[in-house]
């Protein structure tokens, strides 16, 4: 049985009525209308019979979005064909976006960028921020960026200019709380700290000093004139500021968080914008709710499927606030993914949006510990995420299985159908055994922490059928790239990216195999397989490199790279360091002891 054409389109819009015996050869006329009777970035989109095409419309938008449609028509019948109906569509959300991090090491390439947003655009995603905190080039802040490979406002500005084309809303975003550690490593900044140094931070891992002291006027300064230097370069409606995960604010102080924000929304530099905050501090402490100021949204996140998005949307709504939801790609922290995670991350805050008053979706795309995962990895989560923000019940059967034959088609080019089959795939390979841990995959734990032993309560419920289920799925998905025919540059590269990723979890899953063969700890594995281990490791930094530079600057990449060559070092020495946090924690304390 023929698949509906409009089954093939992403997203899938909310009417259609196409033809699918139907195909008439494009006449290459579309013809706009004007319809004042369409909602806004709606579009009734017309193909007759004999090729001719209307759009209609009652804004710009609209009419971008009927084309992108077009687009995606033409290249899904293909020979130059268009099936004969009408496709009448318009969002659930006025706001769908997409949070791109650039501080955690890696800074994408102005054409990596230019080719993400084209796609994203095409998909009817119309808001991009870069989440930064140390990669804008602040002038008078050299010391912070340096060596960073920042973007500079000449950067931002054609940016800028290429995301208006496509109707997409660029904002600036930068972090001005927590998350500073970027700066608090240097003496200039480090009297602005809550801390110094190493901290104590979540479940009591070593952290650097991260949070500045709201109640400082230097704090209010280095603000000020971070907001009017990017405002500056990125002007719009809106500019995030997040305030999120403050870890160094004790609980007694949790209402200099709110004053804080007041503080903020009084300021010139920010005073015709609308302001976007993280949730998580108001969803611990939701007094600090109360009379929340006018002109902030507050961005409600969550990144497991189970997020408790519509209890914490109706406490929000209750108090009055403007919010959002912001699922995420699930893509951190895995190498190769956690699909099924992300998309029904993003279904779960597409429904609590709608029973909830959300005004938008942000999807997060974040890169902790040293952005391992290649940029591919990201696209199964933002295409859900797209799906569902514009029209969630025309969508509401997508699953990992159609996200990657829509990928094949509106990402890689694939005639073959097989790149985004393997994506899925590898994506979901972490749930084939028994562990999960929040916000990560189990399948790379010691990779990132190769001192925690395994064992009973982690990974000894691990036997042998699950040893070939993920080998058995990691081979399935190899055996699919190496049949791909992606057309594209971005399918091209995803192909070797993602054979990439699959040998390094291969690596480490032979890591985990061995250590659950013995005592758990990485000394109990063979000497003979830890020197096997270190080589191919030693071969995964090699790649490591060369990926990341064929799409980032090169701003950053040691860095990501002493999370592998840590590894490696692990295994060629016999032995982990029970205090490794990563390689930031590891540059603080060796300044501390010179």
């Amino acid at each position: 049985m023929a698949v509906p054409v409009e089954d093939l389109l992403l997203p899938r819009p909310r009417r259609a009525r196409l033809d699918g015996a139907t195909r008439v050869v494009a006449s290459g006329t579309v013809r706009d209308v004007s319809d004042a009777s369409l909602p806004p970035q709606g579009y009734r989109l017309t193909i007759g019979g004999d090729g001719g095409v209307e759009v209609a419309a009652s804004d710009d938008s609209g009419r971008f979005y009927a084309r992108a449609t077009l687009a995606q028509l033409e290249r899904t019948v293909g020979d130059g064909a268009l099936p004969v109906g009408v496709v009448e569509d318009w969002p659930d959300l006025a706001v769908r976006g997409v949070m791109l991090d650039v501080s955690r090491t890696k800074v994408p390439t102005l054409d990596t960028l230019f080719g993400l947003i084209d796609r994203l655009a095409s998909w009817k995603v119309n808001h991009v921020e870069l989440y930064m905190e140390h990669t804008f080039a602040y002038p008078g802040h050299e010391t912070v960026w340096a060596g960073a490979d920042p973007y500079d406002a000449a950067d931002l500005a054609r940016l800028a200019a290429f995301c208006r084309e496509r109707h997409v809303e660029l904002t600036p975003n930068q972090n001005c709380l927590g998350h500073m550690e970027r700066w608090l490593v240097h003496d200039r900044y480090a009297p602005l700290g809550l801390s110094r140094g190493v901290t104590s931070g979540p479940m009591g891992m070593p952290f650097p000093a991260s949070t500045i002291d709201p109640a400082l006027p230097g704090s209010l300064a280095l603000a000020r004139d971070l907001f009017g230097t990017l405002g500056s370069a990125l002007p719009g409606a809106r500019f995030h500021v997040g305030l999120d995960e403050p870890w160094d604010l004790p609980d007694e102080r949790a209402a200099d968080w709110r004053t804080w924000l007041d503080t903020l929304r009084g300021l010139p530099e920010l005073s015709d914008r609308e302001l976007l905050v993280w949730g998580d501090m108001v969803a611990a402490h939701p007094e600090l709710l109360a009379h929340l100021p006018d002109g902030v949204t507050v961005c409600e996140w969550g990144y497991e499927s189970n997020h408790p998005f519509v209890d914490r949307g109706r406490v929000l709504a209750d108090a009055g606030a403007t919010h959002w939801v912001c699922p995420g790609t699930s893509s951190w922290m895995s190498v190769l993914g956690r699909t099924t995670n992300a998309i029904e991350g993003s279904r779960a805050a597409a429904g609590a949006a709608a029973s909830t008053g959300a005004s938008g979706m942000l999807v997060t795309d974040w890169g902790d510990f040293g952005h391992l995962q290649h940029l591919p990895v990201s696209d199964p989560g933002l295409a859900a995420a797209a799906a569902f923000s514009w029209c969630a019940a025309a969508n509401d059967d997508l699953d990992a299985s159609r996200i990657g034959a829509l990928l094949d088609v509106h990402d890689f080019g694939d005639e073959a159908a097989r790149v985004g089959r393997a994506l899925v795939t590898l994506g979901d390979v972490h749930s084939l055994q028994p562990c999960a841990i929040p916000n990560m995959s189990f399948l790379v734990l010691p990779l990132y922490f190769p001192q925690l032993p395994l064992g009973p309560g982690l990974g000894g419920e691990i036997g042998p059928a699950h040893v070939e289920a993920v080998e058995a799925a990691i081979g399935s998905a190899l055996d699919d790239l190496a049949a791909a025919k992606p057309g594209t540059g971005h399918g091209q590269l995803a192909v070797e990216e993602l054979r990439t990723g699959a040998e390094l979890v291969s690596v480490v899953w032979r890591d985990i195999r061995a250590r659950l063969g013995g005592d758990g700890t990485l000394a109990g594995i063979p000497a003979d397989v830890r020197r096997s281990l270190a080589d191919d490791t030693d071969t995964m930094v090699d790649a490591h490199r060369q990926r990341w530079l064929a799409r980032n600057r090169p701003g950053g990449l040691d860095e990501s790279c002493r999370w592998l060559t840590h590894l490696r070092d692990c295994y060629t020495q016999g032995e982990a360091d029970d205090d490794w946090a990563g390689p930031l924690v590891e540059r603080i304390r060796q300044q501390a002891a010179t």
